[in-house]
């Protein structure tokens, strides 16, 4: 058994609560070992002033941990799953996938004001805040009158737009308002039915050298058996049709019946169109699941959409 572990993650207060929480329960197995942070700033974190598709798309919020496994300096990363590209570098290996937080996204509301229900309770013309193309194609089928602007930052970054006025509301993921703390500041949370969440949504990969064994040893603890199950069917429909984390994919893929149903959605760059599909298969076929709806909407369409966000 190694005598240090080092986790590396990114500095916002999301990625360290998701870097510790995998410490703590690390560190409750392994009492003997010594469990240490490496807090790294990404690209991504470091120009919250642009959309993440200038930033560099694929992997923005990843490669600089990714680097930190390569030269020695962590055993293991932590990511959002939802933020790891589909195609991994030479020699690393996304072993393990963690048990799902709420996969749904949240609508916010700005304190002191009335809570809404659902979408249909939202007042005509709101102005929301959200900068995923996935979120925006699906709010404006649902509500075309909305009013949608790009809003980035850390979550107490955004809040605090919200909080002064910048915005009406926030559409965010459940996940990180529930593990920061947030939870009263959701108004309702979204319904699969309503809008498909990010592939991947809620649930956390670790990241390790392919080649440690000693590491992955320890880390598989960690792996939670439905998180693995969905999440990587939607990931194998998002790598079928070459996506990354900016583009306007969304999937969703839940046991039922002792199956697996996946449902996904591809949307234009300018959110005025959504293509969607949808396949049941047994809990053994998820890869093969993904790829089957992913072929579902090529034949729809879904790459010629893609190929025009630059994916």
């Amino acid at each position: 058994m190694q005598k240090t572990l080092i986790i590396a993650t990114r500095r916002s207060p999301l990625a360290l609560w998701q870097a510790c929480h995998v410490k703590d329960r690390l560190q409750a197995s392994y009492p003997e070992t010594t469990i240490k942070l490496l807090e790294i700033s990404t690209r991504g974190d470091e120009h919250l002033d642009v959309s993440l598709t200038k930033v560099g798309g694929k992997g923005v919020f990843v490669k600089e941990l990714e680097t930190a496994l390569y030269d020695g300096r962590a055993d293991l990363a932590v990511h959002s799953l939802k933020d790891v590209p589909m195609e991994l570098p030479d020699g690393l290996d996304l072993c393990c996938l963690t048990a799902r937080e709420t996969p749904t996204d949240a609508l916010v509301h700005r304190i002191g004001t009335k809570a809404w229900t659902d979408f249909s309770d939202i007042p005509y013309g709101t102005h929301l805040g959200t900068s995923s193309l996935r979120r925006i194609a699906q709010i404006r089928a649902l509500r075309p009158d909305l009013k949608l602007s790009p809003v980035r930052g850390n979550l107490g970054t955004r809040l605090a737009k919200l909080d002064s006025g910048e915005f009406d509301g926030l559409v965010l993921a459940s996940a990180g308002l529930k593990r920061l703390g947030f939870t009263d500041r959701i108004a309702f949370e979204t319904k699969p039915e309503d809008i498909l969440p990010a592939c991947g949504q809620g649930i956390l990969g670790i990241e390790i050298r392919e080649d440690d064994r000693a590491t992955r040893d320890m880390v598989m603890m960690l792996r939670d058996g439905h998180g693995e199950i969905t999440g990587r069917a939607e990931r194998a429909l998002n790598r079928h049709l070459n996506g990354g984390c900016q583009v306007p994919i969304a999937a969703y893929a839940m046991e039922r019946g002792g199956n697996l149903w996946l449902r996904a959605l591809v949307g234009s760059p300018d959110c005025g169109t959504l293509l969607k599909a949808e396949d049941i298969g047994t809990l053994e076929e998820a890869e093969g699941l993904g790829v089957r709806v992913g072929e579902n909407l090529i034949a729809q369409g879904a790459r010629k959409l893609l190929a025009q966000v630059g994916s």
